[in-house]
């Protein structure tokens, strides 16, 4: 019988102060309060298309800015999500995602190798601001969220004219690839090295 893939964690620090419980193989039921509500927005459009459960708190310290919250909300969920999956037999690994929001699309690459690294491209599309916030806020998020879940991270956008479009579409699809690539299709470690080093 499969356990479970389930992970907590907490992380206090003079900026922030964040509590994080999930469960990989949930239904998308989420409770989710940063302070900034379109983080809000965007973790639970991703954990629900990824199909986690996920509680998420954090008191940050918004009074200067997102970028504190975003980042150490990236570190603490990656390192949540790597938790959760464990020894990681018979998964996946890899996924690829395209999901358009009218007139956006952006495309998601991940592979869960051990291997942190992040590509950005096309946020030139993106506005300087993005719901008061500079808009790279954004990659901060993904490139803190690569590092601490130890996995390859690629993200283009495409092609798009609206801010909030082209981040829900990046967001969606990095959802169904944290689905795809964590499902399990067998008993064996996905490297031809016998190992993924998380």
């Amino acid at each position: 019988m499969q356990t479970a893939r389930s992970a907590e964690l907490t992380r206090k620090t003079k900026e922030t102060d964040i509590s994080i419980s999930l469960a990989i193989d949930g239904e998308g039921r989420n409770d989710i309060s940063t302070g900034f509500g379109f983080l809000d927005h965007m973790l639970d459009l991703c954990a629900f298309w990824a199909g986690m459960d996920l509680e998420l708190h954090c008191a940050g310290d918004l009074n200067v800015d997102a970028h504190h919250t975003a980042e150490d909300i990236g570190i603490v969920l990656g390192q949540c999500f790597r938790n959760a999956l464990g020894d990681c037999l018979g998964i996946e690994r890899c996924a690829d995602s395209k999901v358009p929001m009218d007139e956006a699309l952006a495309e998601v690459c991940i592979d869960i190798s051990g291997r942190p690294w992040l590509e950005w491209h096309g946020d030139e599309l993106l506005p300087q601001t993005i719901a008061g916030e500079e808009k790279d806020l954004w990659r901060e998020f993904f490139k803190a969220f690569s590092s601490s879940a130890r996995m390859n991270i690629h993200i283009i956008f495409r092609y798009g004219k609206n801010g909030h479009h082209l981040l829900e579409s990046a967001f969606k699809g990095f959802g169904r690839c944290l689905r795809r690539a964590a499902r399990r299709r067998g008993t064996q470690v996905p490297s031809t090295k016998g190992v993924i080093e998380l």
